[in-house]
């Protein structure tokens, strides 16, 4: 995968293994000015590693680092215009809040006064005011996280690495602290690259995302892109959980696919050039609608059912298919379908599809 050259930070055909074991291969990538960027994918698949080479941490087995235009690979971390905040905050303990954020810019050398009016600003950027007298064990689990924010802000860094910043808080500050960092982002202006697993957090927070799996780009896009064009199957089904159906296109014609499914026939919409063969059908489980009663739609059995708050979660398994089909029905439409319910499943057409499937 390519990206334009004159994008101020790029990495460019980056390798790196562990022995063996290949952690990234051949991924490039560039990313704008002010740009908030996810690396989003599972345990394992690189995005880590991609960060820490950014950072300066690690030098990559193959490849290079380039940031406004100078080749940084060979560049120790404190000679880059980047910082970072990690999974956990990692304040010292026996520094109140405000020597906790003031520490990079003592250790710069920055005068005085300059260090006190830098840090104040950073601890309102992050909406603390007041709270450099504190010490870190008088925090709560986001309010550190804001301080280690604040700590990396206040060397206005041209680059902010976020790895996994809100994963080991709880819900309600993990969807708090989200609004903060889209704010904070909006009001600094910087680039920020920020790693996760969580797909529903990329989604909300990021300018693009770039996702990872077994240490290559699978797709890189904005939000809608990613969600509603996924490229891959697995794409497909680790932004959103999508269905993803193995399919047999019979004809096409007209930006429509004839696809034969549980012994069905049905046209989609398909893209030029789709040809017929083996595809994959995309189907998001919030298009997938229950009913009882036959009307000529396909027949399945309730497996699974969960209560999601605004809605239900099903796992419906229909013959002919070799993995239950997945359905998110809104509380609103009325009473659940209990498992062992026998029912009629079917989705807008116009909403769904079609990956090709290698042999």
């Amino acid at each position: 995968m390519t990206e334009k050259t004159e994008r101020p930070l790029r990495l460019e055909g980056v390798t790196h293994r562990f022995g063996r074991v290949t952690a990234l291969d051949d991924v490039s990538l560039g990313i704008d000015d002010g740009e908030l960027v996810t690396l989003l994918g599972p345990s394992g698949c690189g995005k880590t590693t991609l960060l820490r080479i950014i950072a300066g941490f690690m030098r990559p087995t193959e490849g290079r680092v380039v940031l406004q235009g100078r080749d940084v690979t060979r560049v120790p971390p404190h000679k880059r215009p980047v910082n970072m905040v990690f999974q956990r905050s990692t304040l010292f303990p026996h520094l109140d809040v405000f020597e906790n954020v003031a520490f990079g810019l003592r250790i710069a050398g920055v005068p005085r006064d300059e260090t006190r009016s830098r840090v104040e600003e950073a601890l309102a950027l992050v909406r603390l005011e007041g709270y450099g007298p504190r010490r870190s064990d008088e925090l709560s689990g986001g309010q550190m996280q804001r301080v280690s924010l604040a700590r990396a802000l206040v060397n206005r860094p041209k680059v902010l690495l976020l790895d996994e910043p809100l994963s080991a808080l709880d819900l309600k500050i993990r969807l708090e602290m989200e609004v903060e960092l889209r704010r904070v982002h909006r009001e600094t202006g910087a680039t920020f690259v920020y790693v996760t697993h969580d797909q529903r957090e990329a989604l909300a927070l990021s300018d693009r995302i770039v996702v990872l799996d077994q240490g290559r780009i699978e797709q890189a896009g904005t939000p809608d892109e990613i969600y509603r064009a996924p490229a891959s199957p697995f794409a497909a089904r680790f932004v959103g959980d999508a269905n993803v159906i193995s399919v047999e296109v019979v004809r096409v014609e007209g930006g429509h696919a004839s696809v034969t499914i549980a012994g069905r026939e049905l046209a989609v919409p398909c893209a030029d050039g789709t040809l017929a063969g083996a595809a994959w059908l995309v189907l998001r489980p919030e298009v997938v609608r229950l009913a009882a009663g036959d009307g000529g739609a396909m027949r399945g059995v309730v497996r699974d059912l969960a209560f999601r708050g605004a809605g239900y979660s099903y796992r419906v398994e229909v013959t002919g298919l070799p993995e239950p089909v997945k359905a998110e029905m809104p509380a609103e439409l009325g009473a659940p379908f209990g498992v062992g319910s026998e029912v009629s499943v079917s989705w807008d057409l116009n909403a769904c599809g079609l990956l090709p499937r290698e042999a």
